[in-house]
Order: structure tokens, then sequence, then C-alpha cells
């Protein structure tokens, strides 16, 4: 059975000038990657370094009927806002997304007590990070358009040590080029009006996902994730959360994570692969027989932007997954036609 060493608290992911790397069961106080010493092996100007940081803030939420994803990205060339809804009542989806050329802000270094928005004429989005009161805030407002209803949303992550302990991981892409991460599946609350009616996010059947980024990333980057939420036949909450990228040490530390009814257990490394290409099946498995899942795509949705220098390309299908999980304790988590989502990206950036 995979172990994995989960470490005390500590206030940075960085000391002396050099990244940690490992897994902890909180957010740390502050993370600030700039504070690296030389982290490529020329000294580089503090401008420079700023400008090879990318970093983001993801959201995902899930109920019977509605699937809500929305990212705030800041990858220096530009900031993006995205949000994405699907209404599994009439099989409809609609996206919005807003690109601003150039930096501008940064995400917060410290998820105690902070946030960061994005605003525009018919926009608005809002992520509270608020650990000091045990809570993460998203707020959604956005004016009808053509082909496009409007839509607001008001959701509350329930981050309490009682409720779900979440992971933060600090992996290498060098010995000095981290990634940092800290990621949670919980209970949320909230409100949401859609075609003008009120629909409330009841607590006991709402879960959602928070994942905060921030890294080094290489210049052409590459990543599959996997991701789904959902109850148990004994009504308990379960989600996980796997990644495929080109962080090294993969089987000593990770991003990958099991949550069952807010219990989290460090997943191994997997291999995702697609035999039969990304409309097909996705074969997602590990060598310790903890994760074998199929996910099995139904909806396309692909981007594919080339801007010169830059270059990003993402297939993100809705589909099921289908297959088996295993916890720390040894306990098998069935999963069964669970609606979700897998992403394969390639960013050169």
């Amino acid at each position: 059975m995979y172990t994995r060493e989960i470490r005390t608290p500590r206030a940075s992911p960085i000391e002396d000038g050099k990244p940690l790397q490992g897994t902890w069961d909180r957010a740390f106080d502050e993370v600030d990657l700039l504070d690296i010493r030389r982290p490529y092996r020329v000294p580089l100007p503090r401008w420079i370094r700023n400008n090879r940081i990318k970093e983001w803030e993801y959201f995902s939420i899930r109920n019977k009927r509605f699937f809500i994803e929305a990212l705030l990205g800041n990858i220096k060339l530009c900031r993006t806002a995205q949000v994405f809804l699907h209404d599994q009542e009439n099989g409809r989806h609609f996206t919005f997304r807003k690109i601003i050329p150039g930096g501008g802000w940064r995400l917060p270094r410290s998820l105690d007590n902070a946030s960061v928005d994005s605003r525009s004429y018919g926009f608005f989005f809002r992520i509270h990070s608020w650990l000091d009161a045990d809570t993460i805030r998203l707020d959604l407002n956005i004016e009808a358009a053509r082909g496009r209803p409007a839509f607001t949303a008001h959701a509350e992550y329930d981050m309490s040590s009682a409720v779900v302990t979440p992971m933060a991981v600090s992996l290498g892409f060098t010995e000095q080029r981290p990634l940092y991460a800290f990621k949670a599946l919980t209970a949320v609350r909230g409100d949401i009006v859609f075609e003008g009616k009120h629909i409330s996010l009841d607590p006991e059947q709402c879960s959602g996902i928070f994942c905060d980024c921030k890294g080094f990333f290489p210049y052409r980057l590459r990543e599959t994730l996997c991701s789904g939420m959902d109850f148990d036949g004994e009504g308990r909450r379960f989600g996980f959360h796997i990644v495929e990228n080109q962080t090294r040490e993969t089987h000593r530390n990770n991003e990958n994570a099991l949550w069952v009814k807010g219990r989290l257990s460090p997943l191994p490394p997997v291999r995702i692969t697609m035999p039969g290409g990304s409309e097909s099946d996705w074969i997602i498995q590990d060598v310790e027989g903890m994760v074998d899942l199929v996910f099995t795509p139904k909806e396309q949705h692909k981007e594919d932007a080339n801007l010169f220098i830059t270059r990003a390309e993402f297939d993100m299908p809705m589909g099921y997954y289908n297959g088996m999980l295993v916890s720390t304790d040894g306990e098998q988590i069935q999963v069964r036609n669970l609606w979700g989502r897998g992403k394969k990206i390639y960013l050169r950036v």
C-alpha cells in the first residue's frame, strides 16, 4: 500500500532561499516564489524571474444538476478569467472567457485573508480566501449576452478542520524551480440565479474542489488532469484530483489526492493513457493498485490558440468516470458513472 509522509505545517515552503519539497496538511502562511535564490543558473533581474512564475486559483462545484468551473489565472503574458457552467438537467453548457494582455496583478501570497477580483462591463468575479475564518468565498456575476443567459453565483467552501483535511505540496521541476499547490474537497453552500430562477446550493448535496497553484513552470508545459466528486452508497462525500505532469520524484510526492468524508488519502503517481485518442476512453492507473479508473468522454470541449511565441491547446471533455479507488485505510471506493471532466493541456509560454 502506497504511503507518503504528511509533514507538520511550516510558515513557508521556502527556507534560506531554497524550496522545500514535500506534502503538508494545511496551507502555508505565505508563498512567494521570488524568495527563491537563483532559480536559474544565471542571475536574472527580479522582473524576468517574476514573469516566469505562472499562477491561478481554480474552483469546481457540483450538485445533482449543475457543474460549475471558475478560474482566475495570471501567466504574465496575459491574465485570464474563465467560467464554465454545465446544466445536466437539459444538457446545455455555457462558457465565459476574458483575456487581458499583460500582467498587472498578482494572486495573493497568503490564503489567510486576501482577495482578488476581475471586473469589466457585464462581468464580476471575486475570490476571497479567508482560511482564518475557515472559508473561501466565490462571487460571480455575468450579464446576459448573445446565446448566453445571465448567471449569478455566491458560494462558500467550508474549510474547517472538522470538515476537511486539505493538501499542500511543493514539487520540483528542477532543484530550484518548484510547483506549489494547495487543494481541498469540501461542502459548498450558496445561491445561484440562472435564467431568472433562484437555486440554493445545499451543503449536504453540493461539493466543491478548490486549488491554488503557482510555479516556475517549464516553457513547454504538458499536463493531464482528472477530477470528480460525488456521494457513495452510504451518503459519504468523496472526490479525487489526479494530475500527471513534468515534476520530478513523483513517487515521493505528487499532487494526487482522494478525499472520503473529508479525510485525505494521498495517492501514488499515475499514468493516464488514451489508446484510442483523447476522444475515446482515458485509462487512469497506478502500479500500487490504488487507482483504476476509466474516463469515457461524452461531450468534447477543445480550444487552440497560437500567438507567435506562445501556444495553448486545451482538450477538456465532459464524461463519466468508472472504476475503483483505494483509500489509505485500504477501503475500496467504487466509482460508478460519476459525471466529471478530464483535461489535457499543452502550454508554450
